[in-house]
């Protein structure tokens, strides 16, 4: 009987089988360490193992030669919501070699964080999903967009909402403190509410109160929420904005090197691009924008009103050493289309107004007054986006939506992040190593996410996988024309589906919601 065990056991090995093999492949595993060749096994939604000559018949075999296989891409400043059902392949993100999102940034969310979650899953979408509770969207849910301190009855209230979102999965809290009703609160407000997330073990995720002028207080205040109220930090799109702020990255990067050495656990994130992309209110004064439209219309519609944020925002442009608002151009404005992809600088133009700075800011005003428009503002030097990206504790992220293709004139960032990344700052540009660079868009997301079998190729992990062209891959997207998917990576795979096949997507939606660490009782990991 002995022997005859021994006889067999070679032929049950032989007949192990796989959903998916990856052969062939240059391993770039996502740690960091140098690359290998190896082949890799994928069954029931995990790498089942990895290792030469592997012998398993599989039900779809990828021959990997000449390509990179690396873990699924994790973009951790995302702004999905609403937009999901829209395209639920998630195109843009597939393409661009995401496999997961982190949304709820900026400090906007949906407050009912497990509600959402549990929508995420009925909806199936083609990427895995994590949510962060926004701030923003908690405090309006209390206080509406008041420009005030909280009382306490109402803090509580904000407590409560954060206690039961992290409880519901959120990977933690984020803030918008350039965005209304942020803008209105004081540090201790967001140290209180940050207690509550780190409690369950989240961490706190900013975009800061000034990416400009005052950059080094908002880092400051980043850094003292974090020490305070003993969390994790992320800062947000990590970025100096304006032309007479350029070249402060030989500032703000050592203030975060500082920083990790007092033992403050922060990192940050950045797109990499010299323009970002906003509302167009963020032109206007914080003090005009509070409360609904009607009362901003109201306020823009007094003359006096108009003389102090035109004037304001004439100081703003002389600061910035500009003649004109042509660094602020309309991605999308309902009321009239045309508008789109066009600056304001020539809006004005096209309005029949004279070619005036001055009249430029009354066109803002009335498109404020119409509701406003998302936008594209140029205003970054090359040189702090490549030094910024040489600080090591520094992930990728498009700070983007799932794009509808062909609407508006949006930021190429929502297409060609990863793409751009591999491309011009590795493959061109040498900025970083290729290795580097996927351990920033994988194992370093995920570990700061908390993302426990994520962002790594190892036997038992998720099986989330991209397959590329080193040589290939290539953002395509521009400001001028946008709508275009990223080329060169060949093969995506989520959760062990095949998602992406010869750079085509076809139509799988094998995407869950990612559960924080605080949730109960169920978890994603």
């Amino acid at each position: 009987m002995r022997y005859l065990i021994i006889l067999l056991f070679p032929l049950i090995a032989s007949s192990q089988d796989c959903d998916i093999l990856i052969k062939n492949g240059k391993i770039i595993d996502g740690t960091g360490n140098s690359w290998y060749y190896a082949d890799m096994a994928v069954k029931n939604g995990k790498i089942l193992t990895i290792g030469p000559s592997l012998n398993y018949k599989a039900t779809k075999t990828i021959d990997a030669k000449g390509l990179i296989v690396a873990p699924g891409f994790i973009d951790v400043h995302t702004h999905l919501e609403g937009d999901e059902v829209r395209d639920p392949n998630a195109t843009n993100f597939i393409l661009d070699g995401v496999t997961t999102c982190v949304t709820g940034n900026c400090g906007s969310s949906n407050t009912d964080i497990g509600q959402y979650l549990r929508y995420i899953d009925s909806l199936k979408l083609s990427i895995n999903v994590a949510s962060l509770i926004g701030h923003n969207d908690v405090r309006k849910a209390v206080m509406g967009r008041a420009n005030r301190d909280a009382t306490q009855e109402e803090m509580e209230k904000m407590k409560a909402i954060v206690d039961k979102a992290m409880k519901d999965g959120a990977v933690g809290l984020s803030t918008g403190l350039i965005y209304i009703p942020g803008t209105y609160t004081k540090t201790p407000e967001i140290v209180e509410l940050a207690k509550i997330a780190a409690s369950y073990h989240g961490l706190y995720a900013s975009h800061m109160r000034d990416e400009g002028d005052s950059v080094t207080y908002a880092i400051n205040e980043a850094l003292t929420i974090g020490r305070e109220a003993k969390i994790p930090v992320e800062i947000s799109h990590f970025k100096l904005s304006g032309q007479q702020n350029w070249g402060r990255s030989k500032e703000t990067v050592p203030m975060i090197e500082k920083a990790r050495k007092e033992g403050i656990e922060v990192t940050i994130d950045q797109y990499p691009y010299t323009a970002s992309s906003t509302s167009i209110s963020t032109l206007i004064p914080d003090e005009i924008l509070a409360d609904g439209q009607d009362s901003i219309t109201a306020r823009l519609a007094r003359p006096e009103i108009r003389k102090y944020v035109s004037a304001s925002m004439l100081e703003r442009l002389k600061k910035r050493k500009l003649k004109h608002f042509s660094y602020a151009v309309v991605a999308y404005f309902g009321p009239d289309t045309s508008f789109n992809g066009k600056s304001i600088e020539q809006i004005n133009l096209m309005m029949g107004r004279k070619h005036k700075k001055k009249l430029e800011t009354e066109t803002v005003m009335d498109i404020m007054s119409k509701g406003g428009a998302s936008a594209v503002f140029h205003g970054m030097s090359e040189e702090d986006i490549t030094r910024i990206m040489k600080y090591p504790f520094n992930m990728f992220a498009s700070d983007a939506t799932i794009r509808i293709f062909g609407a508006g004139v949006p930021h190429p960032r929502g297409y060609g992040t990863n793409a751009r990344v591999l491309a011009k700052y590795v493959r061109e540009e040498k900025v970083i190593s290729l290795e580097e660079a996927i351990r920033r868009m994988t194992s370093l997301p995920a570990q700061k996410f908390q993302l426990k079998d994520r962002g790594l190729l190892k036997e038992g992990m998720a099986a989330d996988i991209v397959i590329f062209d080193e040589q290939e891959v290539q953002d395509v997207s521009t400001y001028e024309k946008p709508h275009a998917y990223s080329k060169g990576f060949h093969f995506v795979i989520v959760n062990g589906m095949l998602t992406v096949d010869q750079e085509k997507h076809i139509g799988t939606r094998a995407g869950k919601a990612l559960y924080g660490p605080g949730s109960t009782p169920k978890r994603s990991f």
